[in-house]
């Protein structure tokens, strides 16, 4: 017994002597870092006309080693954003209801999609806008969630953007008057003047998604349906598990996705839900994320066709790792690959068939979809649905 506590011991000692050996040759590696980092924590404790504490200091810290990636997706939460972020994820937030990300060569912030019948909607903001300034402070160099934080806040309150659209010269400015946004999943009818057909639109993916799905799917083939349009645009992605189970209504078995880290590669399987009817996926630049992953594991089955527009391109996925103190960090941990194990990050899914909205009806389209009259990218899914539903009548 008192041999083998001696043992333990050695062993522990050893352990120690190892770390600190390593320790030393860090640091004596980095020499010159280490007493530069030394040097500027001592000129702002004593030099600065107003020093920060030490929890700012420390804060600041992590915040450095994040940005340190040069990832738009990673980012140190503060206590405050990363509340705001539950709630977010949660399905309900106080905001202006706009998807954004940071455009990596202006480095501001820019519109993925607006949530359907929210202010930013309403007031004409779309895909591809810069966001300049939040309440006139400059959104150059701020970080994804920062931005983020100031558009949010209080319902009933006043929020200023300044916004500059793709191809203007001149900026915007839209008070917006935030609500509190409801994150909308699925909608859907059978349409009418054409038989057999149905439409579904999914605006997100969330924990409830899956479920609201099937039980619209249930209740439109009480209804008769034959075909189906699945109307992904502007839809800005969610929960990566929530398009693996809704892709899995419209691909037979096989995998839906693969999820790539640092070490292994892994395939993300149908869970057997398919229902085999003729179906066309709408796409366009704001369909984002995991729109992408369902968009892509269509196309790639062959289980249905792609119209519209080349989408937005986001393959990669993120993980928040919360803190101590109620902070957290988020960091891109995986990309993702197409069933063709093709990779889409920054390049997007190009439609099997290319339509253009003309981007003057655009948002007013969007945001009273199904709209049979003006939507040119919803009249040539029509068009061929008809047609396969004919060539099945005739087969």
């Amino acid at each position: 017994m008192r041999r083998n506590l001696r043992r333990i011991i050695n062993l522990f000692l050893a352990l120690c002597v190892v770390n600190t050996l390593a320790l030393m040759l860090v640091v004596a590696a980095y020499y010159p870092k280490v007493e530069q980092v030394i040097r500027v924590y001592t000129l702002l404790r004593f030099q600065a006309l107003t020093p920060p504490t030490l929890d700012k200091i420390f804060e600041g810290a992590i915040k450095g080693m994040v940005e340190s990636l040069g990832d738009p997706y990673s980012s140190y939460l503060t206590p405050e954003v990363y509340r705001r972020l539950e709630e977010h994820v949660q399905g309900t937030y106080g905001g202006v209801g706009l998807l954004i990300t940071l455009e990596e060569k202006e480095k501001r912030p820019v519109v993925v999609s607006p949530f359907k019948g929210t202010p930013a909607q309403r007031a004409g903001i779309t895909s591809g806008d810069y966001i300049l300034a939040i309440d006139g402070r400059d959104t150059a160099g701020m970080d994804l969630e920062t931005a983020a934080s100031l558009m949010q806040g209080e319902p009933g309150t006043k929020v200023e953007l300044t916004v500059l659209k793709p191809g203007e010269k001149e900026p915007r400015r839209f008070t917006l008057i935030r609500e509190t946004i409801k994150i909308p999943t699925v909608d859907g009818r059978m349409l009418p003047g054409y038989p057999g057909i149905g439409y579904i639109s999914l605006s997100m993916f969330n924990e409830q998604t899956s479920g609201d799905l099937g039980k619209l799917l249930e209740e439109l083939r009480r209804q008769g349906l034959k075909a189906l349009i699945l109307d992904l645009r502007n839809n800005p992605g969610g929960s990566l598990q929530a398009a693996v189970e809704v892709a899995s209504y419209f691909i037979p078995k096989g995998p839906v996705v693969y999820i790539v880290d640092q070490k292994k590669k892994e395939a993300l399987q149908a869970t057997g839900k398919y229902i085999k009817l003729p179906l066309v996926v709408l796409v366009n630049k704001g369909s984002a994320s995991a729109a992408e992953i369902v968009a892509g594991a269509i196309k790639d089955s062959g289980s249905g066709v792609l119209i519209g527009e080349t989408t937005f391109g986001k393959g990669v996925v993120q993980t928040i790792f919360p803190l101590k103190g109620g902070a957290a960090v988020k960091l891109t941990t995986h990309k993702y690959l197409t069933p063709a194990q093709k990779d889409i990050d920054k390049v997007g899914i190009t439609p099997d068939i290319q339509v253009k909205l003309d981007p003057r009806l655009e948002q007013e389209v969007l945001s009273h979809s199904p709209d049979l009259e003006r939507d040119t990218q919803l009249k040539k899914a029509l068009e061929l649905l008809q047609g396969k539903m004919v060539t099945s009548k005739a087969a």
